[in-house]
């Protein structure tokens, strides 16, 4: 299978995830929490069903990594080339019923996001991107294909994106360092995307992260000729494991960046 070919099935398996999800997210569900305090649902569930059923056959021998097959423990070994599968990023954006959430699914090989998808169902909007490929950003609603890319760094300002749900002081003084002109909020992976469609510049994340969540919408980055980074301005890598003092698959704090000649240490 080309890599073509495979984001093409992938898309199409993030769509089927994403019509699961619209469906919980129109009746009224149940909202859980799980041994990390964080909310999960049905929608969760089914979409990561849908996901792991749709890899084993587009590509069985290749290991997934998805979030909630990890919180009931299930952590299979990994080499070289594995899926990260987060069926629902943004569940507080879910329950709260703003829209803002995503189905991301990314392949990595030898530690880099090279291939990703994020649909988002309640907004109608999907990211896509490889390696080689370049990225785009598909509307469902007219069938439109739109090629994206990031922008140069803008004089008279850049505009930043944050967490609408994670925020903080930490974040702002970080920025202070930046000429930013504006500041905006999203939920889930949206805020990778709108740095890779050139609708933002730079998002810092100084908080918690999981390697799930920030896959899909690195690699659309990427291909839109973008970088995520650690604070020491190294790119993120991953499949994280084994370290003493740290969870599997956790990632330390990030900045995505547009423009990469802005990209420097922090």
């Amino acid at each position: 299978m080309t890599r073509k070919d495979l984001l093409d099935a992938l898309t199409v398996l993030a769509r089927e995830a994403g019509d699961a999800v619209m469906a919980v997210y129109a009746s009224d569900f149940d909202v859980a929490v799980k041994t990390d305090a964080s909310p999960v649902t049905r929608a969760d569930v089914e979409a990561e069903r849908i996901i792991l059923a749709g890899l084993a056959r587009l590509a069985p021998d290749v290991p997934v990594i998805a979030e909630e097959d990890c919180a009931a423990g299930h952590r299979p070994e990994i080499g070289p080339l594995f899926f990260l599968v987060d069926p629902l990023d943004g569940t507080k954006e879910f329950v709260s019923r703003n829209g803002e959430f995503t189905v991301n699914i990314a392949l990595i090989e030898n530690g880099e996001p090279v291939l990703g998808v994020v649909f988002a169902p309640a907004l109608g909007r999907l990211w896509r991107g490889a390696r080689g490929l370049g990225a785009e950003c598909v509307g469902l609603s007219d069938g439109s294909v739109r090629p994206i890319a990031v922008r140069a760094a803008p004089k008279d300002g850049l505009v930043a994106v944050g967490s609408r749900s994670h925020g903080g002081p930490e974040t702002t003084r970080w920025l202070e360092a930046f000429p930013v002109a504006a500041f905006t909020t999203a939920g889930s992976s949206l805020k990778l995307c709108l740095v890779a469609e050139g609708a933002a510049d730079l998002y810092p994340r100084l908080g918690r992260t999981m390697e799930w969540d920030v896959a899909a919408g690195d690699a659309v980055l990427r291909a839109a000729g973008g970088l995520v980074t650690r604070l020491d301005a190294t790119p993120l890598a991953y499949g994280k494991r084994d370290r003493p003092d740290e969870a599997d698959f956790a990632d330390p704090p990030f900045v995505a960046w547009g423009d990469p000649g802005l990209i420097r240490p922090t």
